[in-house]
C-alpha cells in the first residue's frame, strides 16, 4: 500500500472527523497487486477499487460511503 496509502489515510482522517470515535478503519497491504482498496461498513462491501468503484477521489463516492455509515449507524 506504498503508492496508495496517503489515498488511505486522507479518506481515513475524513471519515474520522465526520464520525469522531464511531468508526474502526484498518487497511491491509496486498503484495505485487495496487490493492483491494475497499470499504466495509457493518459487513456490507459499499466501496470496491477491486469490483469497478475506483478511489475515492469524487464527492460522490465520498458520499455514497458517508450515506452508508449513517445507515449502519441509524444515523
Amino acid at each position: 500500500m506504498a503508492g496508495y496509502g496517503s489515498k488511505f489515510r486522507k479518506l481515513a482522517e475524513q471519515l474520522e472527523a465526520e464520525f469522531p470515535n464511531k468508526l474502526d478503519i484498518s487497511s491491509m497491504a496486498t503484495p505485487n497487486v495496487t490493492g483491494y482498496f475497499e470499504v466495509n461498513v457493518a459487513d456490507k462491501l459499499v466501496h470496491s477499487k477491486k469490483n469497478g468503484d475506483g478511489y475515492v477521489d469524487s464527492e460522490k463516492k465520498y458520499n455514497k460511503i458517508v450515506d452508508a455509515i449513517h445507515d449502519a449507524l441509524g444515523d
